[in-house]
């Protein structure tokens, strides 16, 4: 597993001119996809063996990436196969904790980055023919998946295989074994095994990583020869401008999901997707199953990984959570299977997700914060509430009360649910709900006027605002364009939208901060100070304690004075010349984590290990020269470093050498 480069996949994809069309959301193939919601991934490879350790060298994080990490020799990671031996695999259990579980369908990775087939194949690098243990892996969890009905899924890295010539070159070699043609790699491993992949197993799902090395007619060869599988469900990670069938956001929920789109976000229980001997910090239960709720309410499925040990058994900490996540489905299953996205934009207590029953609606209530005074506010929903009842004893009818714009059940005779409790809404229809009105600008800061603009969906309805903190109503100020509020302190704009006169919807806010602009330094040279620094880090490292591998002078914040492609760092230091004295927008885009520092003051926080993620600063700045910094750190797979910046009623652009000194 990888956290993939989307900037190479947009260059792709781009290249391509589309060469692939997605499928429909609505392709009959992807029903039970769609219905199952919660899947499990199994990263398993001869990665287990070192578990995160080579030669007394630790690799902290992925330790299926140890190969790479630490630039181990071809041969003597090859020599791992002679100590595989996982006698304690059991394909039938963990098909039984998989359903245990909830788990309507799972992955496993056929072959990982590393090469190693965990099949029988006519590349001698399998684990029936290099390793004492002789079985075939995925023949066993097929055979396993069919007995008990459990559509099984096979992983294969495509476009990345670091022991085999040629295999990809998103990690730069250090290996002449390593050497060689790329296309060749292509037909002479990766094609034919994805063909002894489909004709021995015939999985529901191929499940593609890494896309950065395929040109569209290298991925063209993988799609027509698939082509005779029309119900082949694969992913969007082939390359080459193929789309697939669903997106896969990794380790974490987009905020509010892929509308319009199959998605699945695949993510760890603890930091790593290999087995890690060093890695405890797992996930609660309470987070898994709130996980699962979120990205149902959102519309995509949960795929949960697992990473055996060397002998094959599922970590001890994994099997509990998944038995807990288990006993919650088991009671609250019928909220997740089956169901659609939410209907409401947001909710600050829960989730909700959606499911027809004949011309009526059941709304799945899922309530993380528990009223403390046992009222349950639900906003804007216009259906007649039909009945109400908690999901794990329907026998208990729950009062609600109609009140403004909200529906309010009583849920104090409800017994709480372990993680999260769910209350079930029958409803009149198909759900209407009038959304809290959206309030946008170009800045969350300002310095004498704040200009924002407000929308909402509902029918003949008109919003209703006020900007000195009190509740809107009825006869507050009508939104009408853009509106523009002047101001001396921060200020918080409410809104709500009203139909004849009655509220109907939540209210919504935003607190706008005044802020006095920041005075300018001074500063002569051009260009951009930085220091190098190599290390392992999974959060941004105090780099003032740490001696720079190199220093030197560059245009602008990029990553191409590094040494090496995985684990290391850069501090950036120098004066941005700002044009006018005005609110500026900063956009900092990272993988993995990264910190902005402007005037020494003000500081944008995107740390952590991540794929590449974009934060945001809105900072009121004097015309003149400000100090600016940007400390960074890259971990592992994907890389990527950018600032942008937007003055207010402008384009967004780079921040480039024509506005850098030190």
């Amino acid at each position: 597993m990888k956290k993939f480069n989307i900037f190479a996949l947009a260059i792709l994809v781009f290249a391509s001119n589309l060469v692939a069309q997605k499928s429909k959301i609505d392709d009959p193939k992807m029903d039970w996809w769609k219905e199952a919601k919660f899947g499990m991934f199994i990263h398993w490879g001869l990665y287990c063996i070192p578990s995160g350790e080579w030669n007394g060298k630790k690799t902290t994080n992925i330790a299926e990436w140890i190969l790479t990490d630490l630039k181990i020799p071809v041969a003597e990671y090859k020599n791992y196969a002679n100590q595989f031996n996982p006698t304690k695999f059991n394909a039938e259990e963990l098909v039984l904790l998989a359903k245990e579980a909830g788990m309507k369908y799972m992955v496993l990775t056929a072959k990982h980055h590393e090469g190693f087939a965990m099949f029988k194949s006519t590349n001698p690098f399998n684990i029936v023919d290099a390793t004492p243990y002789k079985k075939d892996v995925v023949q066993q969890l097929a055979d396993a998946c069919k007995k008990h009905n459990m559509p099984l899924g096979l992983y294969y890295s495509q476009a990345q295989d670091w022991t085999h010539p040629g295999g990809g070159m998103y990690c730069k070699h250090w290996d002449a074994a390593q050497e060689g043609s790329f296309s060749k790699y292509i037909d002479d491993v990766a094609l034919p095994q994805v063909k002894e992949i489909m004709e021995k197993f015939n999985p529901r799902i191929i499940w593609w990583d890494t896309p950065a090395e395929m040109t569209p007619a290298e991925a063209k060869k993988f799609t027509d020869y698939l082509a005779k599988y029309p119900n082949l469900i694969t992913n969007d990670r082939l390359g080459g401008g193929v789309h697939g069938d669903l997106e896969t956001p990794e380790q974490y929920i987009p905020a509010t999901g892929i509308p319009g789109k199959n998605w699945e976000s695949c993510m760890t229980m603890n930091g790593t997707w290999g087995f890690s001997r060093f890695d405890h910090n797992w996930k609660s239960t309470e987070t898994l199953v709130r996980n699962l709720v979120d990205i149902a309410s959102k519309g995509g499925n949960y795929l949960l990984n697992v990473g055996p040990t060397p002998e094959g058994e599922v970590p001890m900490p994994s099997i509990e959570r998944l038995k807990e996540v288990g006993a919650w489905m088991k009671e609250n299953g019928e909220a997740i299977y089956g169901t659609k996205a939410s209907p409401f934009s947001q909710l600050a207590w829960g989730r909700v997700t959606q499911k027809a029953k004949g011309s009526n609606t059941m709304l799945y209530v899922s309530v993380f914060d528990w009223p403390k005074d046992g009222k349950l506010a639900i906003s804007g929903l216009e259906n007649k509430v039909l009945k109400a009842y908690p999901l794990a004893n329907k026998n208990i009818i729950l009062k609600v009360e109609v009140k403004e714009a909200e529906k309010i059940i009583d849920v104090k005779a409800v017994k709480q649910s372990t993680f999260t409790t769910v209350i079930v809404l029958e409803i009149k229809g198909k759900p209407v709900v009038n959304n809290s009105p959206s309030i946008t600008s170009e800045s969350s800061v300002f310095t004498d006027k704040i200009e924002f603009n407000l929308s909402e969906n509902t029918v003949n309805g008109e919003i209703r605002y006020t900007t000195d903190g009190t509740a809107p109503t009825a006869v507050s100020a009508l939104a009408n364009g853009t509106i523009s509020v002047n101001a001396t302190q921060n200020t918080t704009v409410k809104a709500a939208s009203f139909v004849k006169g009655k509220r109907v919807s939540a209210v919504s806010e935003v607190t706008y901060k005044i802020e006095k602009p920041l005075s300018p330094a001074y500063a002569g040279k051009p260009g951009i100070k930085y220091n190098y620094y190599e290390g392992s880090w999974e959060k941004l490292p105090d780099f003032s304690k740490l001696t720079p591998v190199k220093s030197g002078v560059v245009d602008n914040f990029n990553i191409n004075e590094r040494k090496v492609d995985l684990y290391y760092g850069f501090t950036f230091d120098g004066y941005i010349n700002v044009p006018e004295t005005d609110v500026y927008a900063f956009y900092l885009k990272s993988d993995d984590g990264s910190k902005l520092i402007i005037d020494d003051v003000k500081i944008l926080g995107n740390d952590g290990t991540h794929g590449m993620d974009e934060k945001r600063l809105d900072v009121a700045l004097e015309k003149g020269l400000h100090k600016i910094s940007i400390q960074f750190f890259q971990h592992g797979g994907g890389q990527g470093l950018s600032l942008e910046w937007k003055q207010t009623g402008k384009n967004r652009k780079l921040v480039d050498k024509s506005v850098l000194s030190y």
